[in-house]
């Protein structure tokens, strides 16, 4: 039974091996503290942050997000270590909420490695504090308990550091926080919290087997969850280190834990969706002959439409094969440490060190190495299995928002009449199974830029590129995202600007202008440049003041209202401060209001202009032009591998993709 506790109320702890589960209602930064027997942290190295997210018996996550699950295994944990402190803080700098007192009450809950509650705790009553000590897990009379603590510090990390006896707590507060900052714009953003009812339903031909009993102490999918365990997206992947952008405010859902509880009728659909009836059982799959798995189904998720069933059931899989990966890593990890430990204690007495002893130790420690491993390999092969059957059913039932541009669904493509839930930037993959592709969707409309980096550091394919291939080919993708979002939206809801200071990507640019897609002609020369910024700028301030005023009718009739991409390439080639401040104010100000920044950029050209620019770099969305390991999930924070979108050789899908645009729009009188 899950004991509820309040503030300064413990409670024993029934095993060693836990999962401690955060959720807020913005997001937040999770680490924890060990302390000694008095209660003190003795070192930098006895805190677990996400700039150094492993200590021995417990992980944390690399990024700042709405959701977090650490790993604890107190039986792991160093001998001097008596207290375990769970703390939260609000990130810095990033636009989010300023203190807790404004953001729904955070929510912890103690678990099992099954998922059984063990205690829980809601935050309530902060007000000015920027960080809060949540949870201790504490050790009393040889036994572990929890204690619910619900301490602020409006002093924020630094403050609670040196409260807990911390030498250097400010520098290493502010490490946190730039760790937390440079993993903005690599992360992927989790998927909006839903109701449990819509958690992910998935068949299985009985209950998943638990994972091996060595399956690691430290990883947070230590859980071993995989296809088949019923998991669906959480709240987290801004994600995002996992960890996509932020994640669109949720129009449905069970409230955070602590916050007023919503009043009149919910709305489940996306904001422009209006659903008149009830949503349709997702379609049951064939029966499963004795001893085999059922077959996998395309839409076995819960929504309201098979679009939103598709989505969930592609966040489903993205989660599954995460946590999966991680229990396998997890389970490596500990038979190397096993087989290391073996070898310590057995090569530490000398007369092992004679004759065959120590080679018979050696061999023994290697063999059980090699059998725990095979036998997470065959776990980890038995859920990719599953998840590989089950995106090649997914891939072809996919709408063309989600759809890859070698999908014979766009052939067909009509321009649709409501905004869809969400778009395809490319794929992710893991190197334990590269052909297991899962596509990388991001909510709409936009709530983050994108950042295109054509830079050649990015990866090892780009450094091993041409320069001038290299921007081509970034500038080649950036057409395909604006090509895409533009088949997308309904007519005339979406217009898309163009800066090309020195006109060099005339040749990748050719497909939207020859199709008259453009809102303009490419705007070249400082002019130019000047021009559309300032035509933006004036619709994002024209917009603002009509919302805060509660007066959108009165804005001025040629005012367009639809959403705007500006895509920028060779940035800051041709911009001058104005400019550059300008820009920073779009992309801070901008999506809230339906101006959306796409980027084409070396970060290292505009290294001139110093920090000024670091802002706008990590509220970008960072991908490539190229296969790149370096976006994050807001589960376990795998380092995934990006590979952009492309058209197959030959194909002339994205000239008909435009035409059909182009439709679409004289037929609308647009």
């Amino acid at each position: 039974m899950t004991a509820e506790l309040v503030r300064g109320q413990n409670h024993t702890l029934p095993q060693t091996r836990l999962e401690i589960r955060i959720s807020a209602g913005s997001p937040v930064v999770a680490g924890a503290t060990l302390a000694d027997e008095s209660g003190t942290v003795r070192g930098p190295e006895w805190v677990a942050h996400p700039g150094a997210h492993r200590l021995p018996g417990l992980e944390v996550s690399r990024q700042a997000a709405a959701g977090h699950r650490l790993a604890v295994d107190l039986e792991a944990l160093p001998g001097a270590v008596h207290r375990v402190t769970v703390l939260l803080a609000l990130p810095v700098g990033t636009g989010g909420p300023a203190r807790f007192g404004v953001t729904a009450a955070p929510f912890a809950a103690v678990t099992g490695l099954d998922g059984t509650e063990i205690a829980t705790f809601t935050l309530t009553g902060l007000d000015a504090e920027t960080a809060v000590n949540a949870l201790e897990l504490y050790r009393r009379q040889g036994a572990w308990k929890v204690r619910a603590v619900g301490q602020g510090y409006a002093t924020g990390l630094a403050g609670m550091l040196t409260d807990q006896g911390l030498p250097g707590a400010a520098e290493l507060a502010a490490t946190i926080q730039e760790a937390v900052a440079r993993s903005l714009a690599r992360s992927v953003a989790p998927p909006p919290p839903r109701t449990p009812e819509a958690d992910r339903v998935r068949q299985t031909s009985g209950p998943q087997a638990p994972p091996p009993a060595s399956s690691g102490p430290t990883a947070p999918s230590a859980t071993g969850t995989g296809p088949g365990t019923g998991s669906g997206p959480g709240t987290g992947p801004a994600a995002t280190d996992p960890a996509l952008p932020t994640a669109a405010a949720p129009t449905s859902g069970t409230p955070t834990p602590g916050a007023a509880a919503p009043t009149g009728p919910i709305n489940y659909a996306h904001p422009r969706r209006r659903p008149s009836a009830p949503p349709a059982p997702p379609p049951a799959p064939e029966p499963a002959q004795p001893g085999q798995a059922p077959q996998p189904v395309a839409g076995d998720a819960t929504g309201w439409s098979m679009d939103e069933r598709l989505y969930n059931q592609i966040w489903g899989m993205f989660e599954d094969l995460a946590r999966a990966v991680a229990a396998y890593r997890s389970a490596v990890d500990f038979a190397e440490s096993r087989m290391g430990q073996e070898l310590d204690r057995a090569l530490s007495d000398p007369r092992n060190r004679i004759g065959g002893a120590g080679d018979r130790a050696r061999e023994e420690a290697r063999a059980k190495r090699d059998e725990l491993t095979a036998r997470a390999r065959e776990a980890l092969d038995r859920d990719l299995g599953q998840l590989a059957a089950e995106a090649a059913v997914v891939e072809p039932a996919l709408p063309a928002a989600y759809a890859g541009w070698d999908n014979p669904v766009w052939h067909a493509h009509r321009i649709p009449m409501e905004l869809p839930m969400a778009l395809r930037l490319g794929d992710l993959h893991l190197p334990e199974r590269a052909d297991l592709r899962i596509p990388l969707l991001v909510r709409l409309p936009l709530e983050r830029g994108i950042w295109v980096d054509s830079g050649r550091t990015a990866s090892e394919a780009a450094a091993l590129m041409d320069g001038d291939r290299l921007r081509r080919l970034a500038m080649e993708t950036a057409v395909l995202h604006a090509a895409r979002l533009l088949s997308v939206y309904p007519p005339g809801e979406f217009s898309v600007h163009v800066i090309d200071p020195a006109g060099a990507a005339a040749g990748p640019l050719a497909p939207l202008v020859d199709a008259g897609v453009l809102a303009g002609p490419p705007a070249a020369g400082a002019q130019g440049v000047a021009s559309v910024l300032a035509h933006l700028t004036r619709r994002v301030d024209l917009v603002q003041m009509a919302v805060r005023a509660g007066a959108a009718d009165s804005l001025p009739p040629d005012l367009d209202t639809g959403e705007q991409l500006l895509v920028v390439n060779d940035f800051p080639h041709g911009f001058d401060d104005r400019a550059v401040t300008q820009l920073r104010y779009l992309a801070d100000e901008g999506p809230a209001v339906g101006v959306h920044l796409l980027m084409v950029a070396d970060r290292e050209d505009a290294s001139a202009y110093g920090p000024v620019l670091d802002p706008l770099w990590r509220s970008l969305l960072r991908i490539t032009p190229v296969a790149d390991n370096h976006l994050a999930d807001p589960w376990v924070g795998h380092a995934w591998t990006y590979e952009p979108p492309v058209v197959p050789p030959g194909s002339r899908v994205l000239e008909q993709v435009l035409a059909a645009v182009t439709t679409a729009r004289r037929a609308a009188g647009r």
